[in-house]
């Protein structure tokens, strides 16, 4: 059983940076992928980023230059260091890994940004 648990969610100014991480309780190293999703009120989730075992990257339109996903396979944690933030990134951010066909989930973290 794989878990995931984010944290680094908070409330900032527009233009402000946050840096969300993802600590997993296997090797990352043994995924085929991890991603970030974020859902925000009245929207369905969505796809922010991911990356491939491979390093292979995606980002959405929206978060293009602004976001990066990276991993750390010591530490066993997924990032996305989050800059220029705008309100309509306002959402519950939520980190996803698939392993072995399996797609797994944390509880999510919330990132406000608001003047």
């Amino acid at each position: 059983q794989v878990q995931l648990v984010e944290s680094g969610g908070g409330l900032l100014q527009p233009g402000g940076s946050l840096r969300l991480s993802c600590a997993a309780s296997v090797r990352i190293v043994s995924m085929n992928s991890m991603a970030w999703y974020r859902q925000a009120p009245g929207k369905e989730r969505e796809l922010v980023a991911d990356i491939t075992r491979g390093g292979r990257t995606y980002y959405a339109d929206s978060v293009k230059g602004r976001f990066t996903i990276s991993t750390d396979n010591a530490e066993n944690t997924v990032s996305l260091q989050m800059n220029s933030l705008k309100p309509e990134d306002t959402a519950v951010y939520y980190c996803n890994a698939i392993m072995r066909g399996m797609n797994y989930w944390g509880k999510g973290t919330l990132v406000t940004v608001s003047s």
